[in-house]
């Protein structure tokens, strides 16, 4: 069997003519990767439409109603920067039903990819960022209700703080100092909690106001590959030793790249294929499953940001048949 992933034709809804958010790359990546033969037709799996009661296990029903009936209010739809439509709440539902797929196939399978995902800037009652429902946090609590998964560890490499799933699952220590590595205070986290935050972001980017993650590691501007890989290294390998998840939820966003509009951080595409064989090899390899997200891209050049993203379902398919999943 092929590595397992996760595409439905409803990841693409329509926006506004000139709006920033790059929709067609959904689409693309899927036609990229089975043009490239790096996937073929076979190895795509297609969502279901997902009851609304899984949003609910993170957000607040009133929320969930509001955006999935068209009522949410225009200054809501603002701060989430992308205007409502039907095509739209039918896109952001199915997007989350595919990355519960990817984490079940993961599961199953030890290594899945999905072609959307990674909505980690949205809070329990509202939506920022261009993220409606957080997907990561949704998956997270519906497994370990359906007692599939129950420590989980989430990995986020997008270029922006995952605030909304820092504040999900550290709500009960947002009273406290922020966490010094220094201190190790992680580890105690990593012992004591079933969710386990890991945000690796640029320190100089949105959002202004960043939440407490479990481990926060906060990049200067302009951190190149190796100095990014290097520090990537020197936490990932001991926090699974800490940790022991039985799921690992990877968002690997490409604004880390030094193309990308939104970034601030100087990653080349060698650069981002060595982050996503380092992140896959070391999970899989210490036999710990991973569900991959695609997180954040943003670029004028569609092309070369499809590429991008594609670099995370080359590196997954060569680490899935090396480990003979």
């Amino acid at each position: 069997m092929d590595l397992p992933i996760v595409y439905h034709p409803n990841y693409v809804a329509p926006l506004p003519a000139g709006h920033r958010f790059p929709m067609p790359k959904f689409g693309l990546l899927r036609d990229q990767l089975i043009a490239d033969r790096v996937a073929t037709i076979d190895q795509f799996h297609a969502p279901e439409p997902p009851p609304q009661d899984w949003f609910e296990l993170v957000h607040d029903p009133d929320y969930v109603d509001a955006y999935c009936n068209g009522t949410l209010d225009t200054k809501a739809q603002r701060r989430i920067g992308l205007p409502w439509s039907a095509g739209l709440a039918l896109r952001t539902q199915t997007a989350i039903a595919g990355s519960i797929l990817t984490t079940k196939l993961a599961i199953e399978h030890g290594l899945a990819c999905n072609t959307a995902g990674g909505t980690h800037h949205a809070f329990p009652s509202f939506g920022s960022g261009f993220c409606i429902f957080n997907d990561l946090a949704i998956a997270t609590k519906l497994v370990q209700q359906q007692n599939l998964a129950q420590r989980v560890l989430i990995v986020d490499l997008d270029v922006h703080q995952g605030d909304g799933t820092a504040f999900i699952f550290n709500a009960i220590n947002q009273a406290q100092a922020s966490l010094t590595n220094e201190t190790n205070n992680w580890v105690k986290d990593a012992r004591k909690t079933e969710v386990f935050t890991f945000s690796m972001h640029c320190q100089d980017n949105f959002p202004h106001r960043k939440q407490t993650s479990h481990l926060d590691v906060p990049l200067p501007v302009g951190m190149e590959d190796e100095d990014y890989l290097r520090t990537l290294a020197s936490y990932l390998p001991d926090l699974l030793d800490q940790f022991k998840p039985d799921l690992v939820l990877y968002d690997a966003g490409v604004d880390t790249h030094i193309g990308d509009r939104l970034g601030k951080l100087a990653l080349t595409n060698t650069g981002l294929f060595r982050r996503e064989m380092q992140v896959l090899s070391t999970c899989v390899g210490q036999g710990y499953p991973v569900a991959c997200v695609i997180g954040g891209g943003y670029a004028e050049d569609m092309r070369a940001l499809v590429y991008r993203h594609t670099l995370l379902h080359r590196a997954a398919s060569e680490v899935y048949h090396q480990y003979r999943l």
